[in-house]
């Protein structure tokens, strides 16, 4: 997935704001940009790696953080993980297709929805998610 292609993906989901913050990366949040919350980090490739490949981040549900964080082309997510929040990060599409990958990104977005108040999940009409 180029990063063309994540920000049109991430920018197709309901309510979902982008900005580049934090050295340069693609933040993409449910809700709006002041309170939302984060789905999504694309940038920082990997450094020891010769080819110029995106790094995606993403929230994930427990069993999915268990399966994908030793399969190849993903870890943990740095950062996020050490502090013991289950978020992936995709460096290549080794193990997670870009068509998977999407399925992550959406299921990423109705996870950060539900940490959004039930008021706020009502105004934008997310409570569904």
């Amino acid at each position: 997935m180029t990063l063309e292609e994540y920000n049109q993906f991430c920018s197709s989901l309901p309510h979902a704001a982008h900005v580049v913050q934090w050295g340069g990366a693609h933040v993409w949040k449910v809700g709006g940009l002041e309170a939302g919350k984060v789905f999504a980090i694309g940038g920082w490739p990997d450094k020891d790696s010769d080819e110029p490949a995106l790094a995606i981040t993403f929230k994930c549900s427990e069993i999915v953080y268990e399966v994908l964080r030793d399969a190849e082309g993903c870890r943990p997510a740095p950062y996020l993980a050490s502090r013991g929040m289950t978020w992936i990060q995709r460096l290549t599409d080794a193990a997670v297709s870009d068509a998977e990958l999407s399925d992550h990104l959406r299921a990423s977005h109705a996870l950060a929805a539900q940490g959004l108040t039930k008021k706020r999940r009502t105004e934008l009409g997310l409570l569904d998610l």
